[in-house]
């Protein structure tokens, strides 16, 4: 690592004022800031020095994701291959779902980051880190056959109009990724619901089949349909079930829960608000003898179908839109949980529900806060006051 040290400081004179690649400075800057702690310090006012800062956060985030990614990619190449009738061993399987996952990481982050440079440039500011994490939330949260170019279009969309327009990283209102998956289920809902969007019908290099069509609902899809669940509880929880590519297997997002809390990364307040609200909604929806089959899926199913955990862990603790008042976030993640369960049962053209819910909590974070804030200043007014 001091060999790298060196060579990035010798060609630094380069980029910065006068050299001669000083319209790359911010590129270069954003490379060597995420290789490197930065070496400068504070010359004046008060500040917080710390080990860590917002680049090293965004790495810890990504490889919290790492096991759902992993397991998305081969759960591709298992539906695929279990849909088609096809054969292959466990590497083969990885391996379609490998190649058809790693175009959508690689346009993920090419449009992102190629705006984030640009705008870096043309404020002459340095590069925000913040799209390290959106650039692979994006591809986990869409369906395998979306196609590259509306996830381009949906990406570009996102990050202009979610976040550099609101000033940036740590100034957005909506979470970036969930805004790119709003975007693809409005403007191009066939590409977005449908049974068979959510399995492959491609053969990649020779591995799989090529289909005309497939049928396989995802179970949600099946409930809102009115069909019996097809799937067990213990394929819902490993995750052996259609479904965004890295939302559907409970025990990889609960390796990368483990990870963010053991890092202190998320919050567990907000997390653990999250169950409990989903959990009690549902559980609201199953006495009440409603003549609806998404109604009457159990409660404890309703935690680990769709993106309920995929949402709880990594798109509702976002630091950036969600609560960040202590009691806020209790607030916060149950009302998420809540929303989204009201979603699923009454809406039956979107079984999903979790996007909307936490979408709209990003809305309503500030607010909560406010009142918490308010409430707390309450408080202390009238202890002064009886003092």
């Amino acid at each position: 690592m001091s060999a790298l040290r060196n060579y990035l400081d010798k060609i630094k004179p380069n980029f910065e004022e006068g050299g001669k690649l000083h319209a790359f400075r911010s590129v270069f800057d954003g490379f060597e800031t995420f290789l490197f702690v930065p070496n400068s310090t504070a010359k004046s006012g008060t500040h917080i020095h710390d080990a860590i800062d917002s680049k090293r956060i965004m790495s810890l985030v990504v490889i919290a994701l790492i096991p759902a990614m992993l397991f998305g990619m081969y759960n591709v190449g298992y539906q695929h291959f279990h849909a088609t009738g096809a054969e292959g061993d466990f590497w083969a399987m990885f391996f379609y779902g490998f190649l058809a996952v790693l175009p959508k990481i690689i346009v993920s982050y090419v449009v992102g980051l190629g705006i984030e440079f640009t705008v870096a440039q043309w404020k002459n500011e340095e590069i925000q880190e913040g799209f390290l994490v959106s650039g692979i939330l994006i591809p986990l949260i869409v369906p395998i056959e979306c196609p590259l170019w509306i996830l381009a279009i949906a990406t570009a969309f996102a990050v202009i109009f979610a976040k550099e327009v609101f000033g940036g990283t740590g100034m957005n209102v909506f979470n970036v990724a969930l805004i790119t998956r709003a975007f693809l289920f409005f403007a191009y809902p066939t590409k977005m619901s449908g049974d068979s969007v959510w399995v492959s019908g491609d053969s990649i290099f020779g591995l799989g089949k090529t289909v005309d069509g497939l049928t396989v609902a995802t179970p949600l899809g099946q409930a809102a349909t009115g069909l019996d669940i097809t799937y067990d509880f213990s394929d819902m929880v490993t995750g052996f079930i259609p479904g965004s590519i890295g939302e559907t297997s409970v025990i990889a997002i609960a390796i990368g829960a483990v990870i963010l809390l053991w890092t202190g990364v998320a919050s567990w307040k907000t997390m653990l608000s999250v169950f409990v609200g989903g959990g009690l909604m549902a559980w609201i929806f199953n006495i009440a003898g409603m003549d609806n089959a998404v109604a009457n899926v159990p409660w404890y199913e309703h935690l680990v179908l769709g993106g309920f955990c995929f949402g709880a862990v990594f798109m509702a603790t976002d630091p950036v839109t969600s609560a960040r008042t202590e009691c806020g976030k209790y607030i916060y993640g149950f009302l998420i949980g809540v929303v989204a369960i009201v979603i699923r049962v009454l809406n039956p053209g979107y079984p999903e529900g979790m996007m909307l819910a936490i979408l709209l909590m990003n809305i309503f974070a500030p607010l909560i806060d406010y009142y918490v804030v308010q409430s707390n200043i309450s408080k202390r007014e009238k202890r002064v006051a009886k003092v």
